[in-house]
């Protein structure tokens, strides 16, 4: 099967979800329907928003390489540094490794940018998180948070649609020549973590 491309806008940019710390990008929380559908091969695209400014502007794009149960993500030794803390950089108060199930398999959800003020469970985000128990894991990105190349014209106008999805949602399907032209550049750009998040 082709490789896809989903697109949509990056609104709120604190490399949570995204988040592309610790030699991974992951996506662990919001966008179930992207992460319900999206297979080991497919590319993620975020772009700007208009509010920041960053309109037409990439924030990332990532190649999905592993998809992995929140259990799995808690589990896994390599995104430890992924699960939320207080103590120490920046970057670590916004870990997006927040899920994982009790014994009695309800949710359990870490305190973390989803949570409610004092570190409480947030019924809210808990429901749309893990109506889809998938977590994005990628080391081919290039995440550039508020500092992203514009996407380039030929990728909005010479295929009969705009890889920038400019609403709310996200866009999956995409004529193979604007695929092909995506990916294409998508490989030659600079890879890992190459920016600051816009909202910090």
């Amino acid at each position: 099967m082709a490789a896809r491309v989903f697109s949509y806008i990056v609104r709120y940019d604190f490399g949570f979800a995204p988040n592309p710390f610790e030699g991974f990008c992951t996506i662990a929380t919001c966008k179930p329907q992207i992460r319900g559908a999206a297979a080991v091969g497919d590319w993620i695209v975020g772009t700007g928003s208009s509010q920041k400014g960053l309109a037409g502007h990439l924030v990332y794009a990532m190649q999905v390489e592993e998809v992995l149960t929140f259990d799995k993500y808690w589990e896994d030794p390599r995104f430890a540094r992924k699960i939320p803390t207080d103590g120490g950089a920046v970057k670590r108060a916004y870990g997006d490794n927040i899920y994982r199930h009790a014994d009695d398999g309800t949710w359990l959800q870490a305190d973390s940018r989803h949570s409610l003020a004092g570190g409480l469970p947030n019924p809210g985000h808990i429901e749309v998180d893990t109506s889809v128990d998938a977590v994005l894991v990628s080391r081919n990105f290039s995440y550039f948070g508020g500092n992203g190349p514009v996407v380039p014209a030929s990728l909005r106008n010479d295929f009969g649609v705009d890889l920038v999805h400019e609403r709310q949602g996200h866009r999956c399907r995409f004529p193979k020549p604007l695929v092909e032209s995506a990916v294409k550049w998508f490989d030659e750009l600079d890879k890992g973590l190459l920016g600051r998040p816009a909202d910090w």
